[in-house]
């Protein structure tokens, strides 16, 4: 029997974990930090052993290693991993090794989820067995250890993408590159952008690659990368003789037959104001979900029905609803400096903008001009401001510090007024004062339902 380690035991590993014991493996997980109690229970359930606290030498009695995407290539585990020849692949390699069903890769360091979500839902609507995974909620391996769907939607990391060797989605997508995750990637954004390019490496030319036309780091690396897969454009700045794009307030969705056999190449439209999904940000999610699904065979009124009932994904831009005439919103999710620019730069009204906690790289001058614009006052929420503080002193009046969710809020509520919003968007990781975004966005929706 093969023998394989699995180093982490959060959810990639533990979805790893099922479906090796289901695919005949002999599995050892080991996870440098402590395992919950639950998660010991599952192991041990399905007849796994583990070690935690620390690494020892029986990882590396392997015949291949699944990593957690928290572990980088240039770990020194993993370097030894490699001079001793034991492979090391991501816990999305080793799942799509069991696998036949369609695969629709996402991707993009803004919109992933959203756009993974809608996919779904697309998907559902039409009445599509499909199954959303990836780097949402449940792990790919988690998933495919209980069935195999006709279409995996899988949103995908640029941790998970750097441990793929075969990997291959019948339909890739990016939506953008931006700067995120820099502290990963030795504070080089091409190197980031090579990540992200990696969901597409393996494309055959019966595949199809699904991308931003108004993303100069895309549009860069298409001459970069020799990519195989049918490459299909969306754009919002000008129209495209094939894919997506945005005229007269309608988003166009154009296709020929070679990518859909079973619709005519008749231009379908829709009317953004129909879209349940507001803002610049969204357009973009909408076309490149809106291709895959054409790609797919889904039928145009479908696709235009699921556009206009869908519900946006908890923890970005979330109304939480209002409190003495204050909206507040919730967009825990922006963990970089793009994601917060979409959501400033869908506000109305004036902003009180909570900010903060784990710096990955940001460089805030890009939000300079929006900020001057539509923020009244900043309240940060995280140890370590200095940066953000030095970023806007000159430029927003009032910025005060607090280091909880319900400090924060209450901060915010004292400055906020009737017609104004305040926008939780932090620009920033949560490991500082929370476990991740959604307990973040968790407990400031708690602290504004207690006001």
């Amino acid at each position: 029997m093969a023998k394989l380690t699995i180093l982490g035991a959060a959810e990639s590993g533990i979805g790893a974990a099922k479906l090796a014991v289901k695919k005949d493996w002999e599995v050892f997980v080991s996870d440098a930090g402590m395992i919950g109690q639950e998660r010991k229970e599952v192991l041990s359930h399905i007849g796994v052993q583990w070690e935690e606290g620390a690494h020892s030498d029986r990882i590396f009695e392997a015949d291949l290693v699944v990593k957690s995407p928290g572990i980088t290539d240039k770990a020194p585990i993993i370097k030894k991993m490699h001079e001793k020849g034991i492979p090391v692949i991501s816990e999305i390699e080793f799942a799509s090794r069991y696998t036949s069903a369609t695969i629709v890769g996402i991707t993009g360091s803004n919109g992933k989820t959203t756009t993974s979500t809608l996919m779904h839902h697309l998907l559902k609507k039409a009445g599509r067995d499909s199954i959303l995974a990836g780097n949402i909620g449940r792990s790919f391996a988690d998933a495919l250890a209980e069935r195999e769907p006709e279409v995996f939607v899988l949103e995908l990391s640029s941790f998970q993408l750097d441990g793929i060797v075969d990997f291959r989605p019948d339909i890739a997508i990016l939506l953008n590159i931006t700067p995120d995750h820099l502290d990963r990637y030795e504070y080089d954004i091409n190197q980031y952008a090579d990540s992200k390019f990696r969901v597409a490496m393996n494309q055959k030319e019966s595949d199809v690659f699904i991308y931003c036309d108004d993303d100069p780091l895309i549009l860069e690396g298409l001459q970069k990368h020799e990519l195989k897969g049918q490459k299909i454009p969306f754009s919002i700045q000008h129209s495209v003789p094939e894919g997506a794009w945005l005229e007269n307030e309608e988003l166009k969705f154009l296709l020929n037959s070679e990518h859909n056999t079973k619709l005519n190449t008749t231009l379908s439209t829709m009317s953004i104001y129909t879209l349940a999904l507001q803002g610049k940000h969204n357009l973009y999610n909408s076309m490149a979900a809106g291709i895959a699904a054409n790609v797919l065979n889904v039928r145009s009124e479908s696709v235009r029905e699921s556009f206009s009932d869908f519900q946006n994904v908890e923890h970005r831009l979330e109304l939480i609803g209002k409190v003495n005439g204050v909206e507040y919103i919730n967009d825990s999710k922006a963990t970089n400096v793009n994601a917060t620019w979409y959501a400033l730069e869908s506000m109305n009204n004036p902003v009180v903008w909570v900010v903060g906690g784990v710096d990955k790289g940001n460089d805030y001058s890009q939000l300079l001009d929006l900020v001057r614009e539509k923020v009244k006052a900043i309240v940060c929420l995280g140890k370590d401001n200095k940066k953000i503080i030095a970023a806007f002193k000159d430029v927003v009046p009032v910025i005060v510090e607090t280091e909880s969710a319900a400090d924060s809020v209450h901060q915010s509520s004292l400055v906020a007024r009737p017609g104004d919003t305040v926008l939780l968007s932090p620009c920033c990781a949560s490991f500082d004062l929370f476990e991740n975004y959604e307990e973040r966005g968790r407990m400031f929706k708690r602290a504004v339902r207690s006001l």
